[in-house]
């Protein structure tokens, strides 16, 4: 399994130049955290438009950044406070991988690029419990089962 079939697709992304009121509407709009923050390839031929993420900013960013230092958050920009040391993922990173980087950067998110570094989606730390979860809870019930096989087959 690789993050490329556990990401959600619908990724809630802004331009470093969106204040952080507007992104704050957006975040409560689309009930998320997060917002990865993109810069939007112009020159790029293709008929999609390619939005390439540079950071990421979180409601955290916005209480310390923002409302801790009493700032004005109709004029302080995305880009001001994200996040961009940014660590993404390809489609292709396993599962195992997507865990091991997340927890040798410290990051709880990862976007997901594909071969052309466009944003293709998000996973986090909360979609891998999921799986995970999911895997442990189907390896219980094998073990529940065994010992009824047994006793059947050996009646």
């Amino acid at each position: 399994m690789n993050v490329g079939d556990i990401c959600n697709r619908e990724v809630v992304f802004v331009n470093r130049d969106v204040t952080v009121h507007a992104a704050c509407r957006l975040m409560r709009h689309y009930h998320v955290g997060s917002l990865v923050v993109v810069d939007t390839a112009t020159d790029d031929p293709s008929p999609r438009v390619k939005h390439v993420p540079v950071g990421i900013l979180t409601d955290r960013d916005i209480v310390v950044e923002v409302d801790a230092m009493e700032l004005d958050a109709r004029v302080i920009t995305v880009g001001d406070i994200m996040s961009d040391d940014l660590v993404v993922a390809p489609e292709s990173l396993s599962l195992a991988e997507a865990v091991d980087l997340m927890r040798f950067k410290g990051v709880r998110r990862l976007p997901v690029v594909n071969a052309d570094s466009r944003l293709s989606g998000i996973v986090t730390i909360d979609d891998v419990l999921v799986v995970l979860a999911e895997a442990l809870s189907n390896i219980a019930h094998v073990v529940s089962r065994e010992p009824r096989k047994e006793a059947i087959a050996r009646r």
